[in-house]
């Protein structure tokens, strides 16, 4: 059998069901990355309003101090919360109505009214790592005399979280992905795997296995409803292909006996007429019986290749000695016809055929294309590996067969209207599709520009 879809390496993107997942996961993933940033926004901006709110709070509690207490205990309120503040915590200003600096670990030049951001540049004496930049969310509100109060917040912490959750965010999605692609690559390589199965099924029942049938692919309910529907559908095929192939066969083998009579009894009229003008009518009649019991003969042989008989005889056979026998053997055929045959045999070239039916395909593609093209016309025969078998090609250049007609060719009994004047019935080519189909090879008729090419490809077959 060749090796064709069923066999092949698992391709992800020609898999419907990873197509399925890599665009569920697309869905998914910007569905969770629009979730994200709305999470993002969310707690940013909740951050942002409670650090606002503290800071505004801290503010209304030093204009409170300052109200009730005055200048001094104020300014001395900011200097207790600076020695007790943490990194990244409240800092704060105090200025006179004049602007000049009073307290607080601010610079006096951010002192101003209302909400604004400061950026403050800080270097560390203790190290020689340079100057720090940092950003700071500032609030500034007058007292009762005059001056002003500024509380500010390190932002740092919430560009911080900001960065965490967009981080977050980048991370989950392309885990989100990842895993949708694993998951897809995973469905689609199990999918596939219970599909080669039915399509080693279909394989086989394309090569005339009818009683083959295809197995549950067991991924739902519905797939295995499929099967079951598509075995039912074979099994009629069977049935009435059965029916037909019984029929032709019956026909002639019904007919085959009376026939066989038919010329045993004049094979011993010819005798008593021996010598007499009717002798040669005694032989025309002769010749046109065994022309009829070598037409049943024909269909016997194709009703029993198209059953599956004959494949018990498939063995390693010497393709190269083969072709090459009959090649000679029809050499002179040819040339009396006035053609010329040639051959183009690759050495050392072994498959598994039945040498008997083989050697009867290949001989009559060589007489069809004797029969059936003008004299001088040239008959190429030539046998080469591929790299999957071997291919056995019979070309001409004769006037070819057009190609509406290159399928019909293969059916029993068919014949173009050129070809009825010379021998035959047209059932060569029929019996030579059907060799063909019982060695699990494929027949291919093209265009030989001009003429015709057949070519037979045989599977499992070896050059060397």
């Amino acid at each position: 059998m060749p090796v064709t879809g069923s066999m092949r390496r698992f391709s992800p993107f020609r898999s419907g069901a990873f197509r399925f997942a890599l665009m569920m996961a697309a869905i998914f993933a910007i569905g969770a990355t629009a979730l994200l940033i709305l999470v993002e926004h969310a707690v940013s901006q909740y951050a942002t309003e409670v650090a606002n709110d503290n800071i505004a709070a801290e503010v209304a509690v030093l204009r409170d101090e300052s109200r009730t207490a005055g200048m001094t205990e104020t300014i001395r309120a900011v200097v207790r919360r600076e020695n007790a503040v943490r990194e990244h915590q409240l800092r704060y200003l105090v200025v006179d109505k004049d602007g000049n600096y009073l307290a607080g670990s601010l610079p006096a030049a951010v002192a101003r009214l209302g909400w604004h951001n400061v950026a403050l540049t800080n270097r560390d004496p203790r190290t020689d790592d340079g100057a720090e930049t940092i950003s700071l969310t500032a609030l500034g509100a007058r007292l009762d005399n005059g001056a002003m109060v500024v509380v500010a917040s390190d932002r740092s912490d919430l560009d911080e979280l900001r960065w965490a959750l967009g981080t977050s965010s980048a991370l989950f999605g392309v885990l989100i992905t990842a895993l949708a692609l694993l998951g897809g690559f995973a469905v689609g390589r199990m999918f596939l795997r219970r599909l080669d199965g039915v399509n080693r099924s279909v394989e086989r029942i394309m090569h005339g296995s009818l009683t083959e049938r295809l197995p549950t692919i067991g991924m739902s309910p519905e797939f295995d409803e499929l099967s079951a529907n598509l075995n039912r559908m074979l099994a009629q095929i069977e049935a009435l292909m059965e029916a037909m192939r019984q029929v032709s066969t019956d026909i002639a083998h019904d007919l085959r006996t009376p026939l066989t009579r038919l010329r045993q009894r004049l094979e011993a009229v010819k005798e008593s007429v021996c010598g007499s003008p009717v002798e040669q009518q005694v032989e025309g009649a002769l010749g046109q019986i065994d022309d009829i019991l070598g037409v049943f003969r024909a269909l016997l042989r194709i009703s029993s290749l198209e059953a599956g008989s004959g494949r018990q005889r498939i063995a390693q056979v010497d393709l190269t000695s083969l072709v090459l026998a009959i090649v000679d053997a029809y050499r002179p055929v040819a040339e009396d016809a006035a053609h010329v045959l040639s051959g183009s045999i690759e050495p050392n070239i072994f498959g598994r055929a039945d040498p008997e039916m083989l050697a009867q395909a290949i001989t009559n593609l060589i007489e069809n294309a004797i029969i059936h093209t003008p004299a001088a016309t040239r008959i190429s025969v030539e046998l080469a590996p591929k790299a999957d078998g071997v291919a056995l090609i019979v070309a001409d250049d004769g006037p070819g067969v057009p190609a509406s007609e290159r399928k019909r060719i293969l059916d029993r009994f068919y014949r173009l209207d050129n070809s009825r004047g010379t021998p035959g019935v047209g059932l060569g080519l029929a019996l030579v599709s059907a060799v063909t189909s019982i060695h699990g090879g494929r027949l291919t008729i093209t265009d030989n520009h001009p003429g015709l090419r057949t070519e037979l490809f045989l599977p499992n077959a070896t050059a060397g």
